[in-house]
């Protein structure tokens, strides 16, 4: 397990507590609580508008409470100073633009800024963290390649390697495997799930159910901004919350082949009784 030097193993890295948030007058997130501990993959899920995506950006205070607030390692988020909370958390964000000539070692770099000095150049320590990020994400044969001429789905991995080159104990992925082809999408949430086996607290937004269940330690289900259901993946990933959240009949199997839990569904209306 990867020791991260003066962090505590016990108790949450991020305590959320009376978490609420809205647009002008519509409520996004609504009174939420959790904690979230090291060495735990979490995915966050639910239906659109749910409020997964605008809690990840509180978590990383790119947005502001409206109440509540949220502890990072026993001290409040809103006190830490931009520079110390980049070197506890990243973020993937979902959509980032990538529209200028940087090559893709160039922007994974990026992720190396909390700690170069004021001139910004990468230090022998700088350029291990980027090669291992690339390395990570299967991209050291388009590392020279401007990010310009990459797929959709190629982007999405150099903005997680950025992420993962800023080696911070904490980090966030909003939707990492949208528009991944089958075998991408398996790599980088093997690769989340190993980090946090290491001893990293990461953080998934997710869709993909089938390929989460597997890969997460723990869900995280929100369901109109409010908590749903929490806890490890084995108690709340069931037909019974799946059909709650998203309402519909679903059914959950374990499936050998796949390594874990996998649900299906179907319209309410075509069930014949009830899916559990």
């Amino acid at each position: 397990m990867t020791e991260f030097v003066g962090l505590p193993r016990t108790g949450p890295w991020l305590a959320v507590r009376d978490l609420s948030f809205f647009y002008g007058p519509s409520p996004v997130l609504t009174d939420l609580n959790l904690d979230f501990y090291p060495g735990r993959h979490y995915i966050i899920a639910g239906p659109n508008g749910a409020g997964k995506s605008t809690l990840l950006d509180l978590l990383a205070n790119l947005r502001k409470p409206a109440a509540g607030g949220i502890m990072v390692i026993g001290r409040p988020l809103a006190g830490l100073a931009p520079a110390k909370l980049a070197r506890i958390m990243a973020l993937a964000p979902q959509d980032v633009r990538l529209d200028f000539s940087f090559t893709v070692r160039q922007v994974t770099a990026m992720g190396r800024r909390p700690y170069q000095g004021r001139w910004g150049r990468l230090t022998p320590d700088d350029v291990v963290a980027v090669d291992r990020a690339l390395a990570a994400l299967n991209l050291l044969e388009l590392a020279e390649k401007p990010v310009t001429a990459l797929s959709g789905g190629e982007k999405r991995r150099v903005v997680a390697a950025r992420a993962l080159a800023q080696e911070t104990p904490v980090i966030l992925f909003d939707e990492p495997t949208a528009g991944l082809d089958v075998a991408q999408a398996l790599a980088l949430m093997e690769l989340a799930r190993r980090k946090a086996d290491e001893g990293a607290l990461v953080i998934t937004v997710s869709h993909d159910l089938n390929l989460a269940s597997t890969r997460g330690h723990e869900f995280v289900f929100l369901k109109k901004g409010r908590l749903a259901a929490a806890g490890p993946t084995g108690q709340v990933f069931t037909g019974d919350v799946l059909g709650d959240v998203y309402e519909a009949a679903a059914r959950v199997m374990n499936d050998e082949f796949a390594g874990g839990l996998q649900a299906a569904f179907r319209p309410r209306e075509s069930s014949n009784g009830r899916c559990g």
